[in-house]
């Protein structure tokens, strides 16, 4: 298993009486990309810059490739790159030209900074904007060029602050797939601060809940959700042709319940706008569907929807409004 190349100890940043990142502890391995999911004003933003050492925290320890942030924050800022929400270029010098400049500033000098930014230009599909000038650039071609513009330093960890925000779909989709595709290939650890949850749960490996400042959950999402959902992990949805007693009748819904009774993994059964919901602790889907069938009900559909990010993220809302 990789190492922890990010490790953040009860860390805690505080303006006056007010909490933004209250006793934060997480740590992210080297390779995986990590999401950290939670709405505008979380604290995200502030728990990067206390990574990067541009803020220092009240209380707690930060520490980025071994390195501590806020004892040596220019060491740490050699190997971590950084693209935030809003990405600004020189408006008036093209997009080879703004990299050739931030390889120049990163000590990349010479023919090595041509050479690595037309690479970069290429991987991110900006090879034939390169002569253009930033000022003439969509915001799709503003991200891609400003994770460009992370990578030319060959930073092994590369955080992304709302990444695809005023990015159109497609863009946005061919954004996501270039964040995994680099991350595979060169092995760099990627930390994406989103409020997007389905961005979020294509692209990462584990996720962290971050709401008003600290860190409900943290995990993949199988796992999450086996905990939240309390051993029913997933749902099978089951649309029936000739349910007995009526097809809006709860009754139908505990005759079902006795049907599948029989099977391991088979939890409670309920009618929801004429759709039978399941809940299991296995996949069961086709010893479900053998016992309708044999029961002559008429299968009409069967679904297995297992609990995603959304489900997940919106049940620890429910549960913070409850206390």
């Amino acid at each position: 298993m990789a190492e922890n190349i990010i490790e953040l100890r009860d860390l805690t940043k505080k303006y006056g009486s007010f909490t933004a990142v209250d006793q934060l502890s997480l740590a992210i391995r080297g390779g995986e990309i990590f999401g950290l999911l939670g709405p505008n004003g979380a604290g995200k933003t502030t728990t990067i810059l206390m990574m990067l050492g541009l803020t220092d925290p009240t209380s707690g320890s930060v520490r980025v490739c071994g390195i501590d942030s806020t004892g040596n924050p220019t060491e740490v800022k050699k190997r971590v790159g950084y693209l935030p929400e809003n990405v600004g270029f020189y408006e008036d010098m093209t997009g080879l030209q703004n990299l050739i400049f931030t390889g120049r500033l990163n000590s990349v000098t010479g023919m090595e900074a041509m050479e690595r930014a037309e690479e970069l230009l290429l991987k991110v599909g900006l090879t034939e904007h390169a002569g253009k000038k930033t000022l003439k650039y969509s915001r799709g071609m503003l991200q891609r060029l400003g994770l460009a513009d992370v990578l030319i330093k060959n930073p092994e960890i590369i955080i992304l602050d709302e990444p695809t925000l005023g990015i159109d779909p497609s863009g946005v989709r061919e954004f996501l797939d270039l964040i995994v595709r680099l991350s595979r290939e060169q092995g760099i650890t990627v930390l994406f601060c989103s409020h997007h949850l389905h961005q979020v749960q294509q692209v990462c490996d584990r996720v962290g809940i971050f709401v008003e400042g600290r860190l409900l959950a943290e995990g993949d999402i199988r796992s999450l959700s086996e905990n939240l959902f309390a051993g029913s992990p997933y749902t099978v949805e089951i649309g029936l042709r000739n349910p007995p007693q009526g097809y809006h009748d709860q009754n139908s819904a505990r005759w079902l319940q006795e049907l599948l009774g029989s099977i391991e993994g088979v939890g409670n059964v309920s009618l929801n706008y004429g759709k039978y919901m399941v809940e299991c602790t296995r996949d069961v889907a086709s010893e479900i569907a053998a016992k309708v069938v044999e029961a002559g009900a008429g299968l009409n559909y069967l679904n297995r929807k297992e609990y995603g990010l959304d489900d997940i993220y919106h049940r620890y809302f429910e549960g913070r409004e409850e206390q």
